[in-house]
Order: C-alpha cells, then sequence, then structure tokens
C-alpha cells in the first residue's frame, strides 16, 4: 500500500513539476528515466541499482547535456528526493554505481542555478 501511495506522489510531483518547466528535459523525462531506480534509491533493493535503474541513469545523462537540461534535471531530482524520501547517500552514489559521471553531487543542498 505504501508503494502504491508513493508511485502516486510521483506521479503527481511528475505531472506538476513537468508543467513548471519550460527546459527541453523536462521532470517527467527525469522520472520516467528513473522510476526502475525509486526502490534502491529509498534504500530497498539492496546494495547495487539493477540494470533497468543504471540504463534510466545513462539515458538522462545522455539527455542532460546543456546546462539549462542540467540545472533542470539537478531541480527535478531535488524535488523528486524530498517527495519520495530518498535516501540522499545512496542518490549521491547512484551514478558511480552506474558508471556515469555528473558534474554536481545529487543532494538537497546542491545549488542547481551554478551547475554550468
Amino acid at each position: 500500500m505504501a508503494n502504491v501511495k508513493l508511485a502516486c506522489g510521483l506521479v503527481l510531483f511528475v505531472v506538476v513539476a513537468g508543467a513548471l518547466t519550460t527546459e527541453a528535459l523536462t521532470c517527467s523525462q527525469v522520472a520516467s528515466a528513473l522510476g526502475p531506480c525509486l526502490a534502491y534509491l529509498q534504500g530497498q533493493a539492496g546494495n547495487s541499482p539493477t540494470a533497468a535503474c543504471c540504463a534510466g541513469v545513462r539515458s538522462l545523462n545522455s539527455a542532460a547535456q546543456t546546462t539549462p537540461d542540467r540545472r533542470t534535471a539537478c531541480q527535478c531530482l531535488q524535488s523528486a528526493a524530498k517527495a519520495t524520501k530518498f535516501d540522499l547517500s545512496i542518490a549521491a552514489s547512484l551514478p558511480g554505481q552506474c558508471g556515469v559521471s555528473i558534474p554536481y553531487k545529487i543532494s538537497t543542498s546542491t545549488n542547481c542555478n551554478t551547475i554550468k
């Protein structure tokens, strides 16, 4: 039941946040790419992300090639972390776990406006 509520909350977040963003990359795309990572990000899926999760991380990294897109991805990740109660230490390690390097730390304290 908690997972259903969580999924509904994530969908609501995606709809609202997606409507607010004007960049090429949208929060809907971020949420879709990271959907397979949700259980892992909440500490419910063992010590390593699934292949589907890492494929989503790589896809998101490929989509976020411009400064505005990287900033949007950062803001969407922060909002999703707050809405879905990600384990921030797991979220921060996710790119490295999937062999991806991003130019900022996934954290609710990251200033997304400084990302280049």
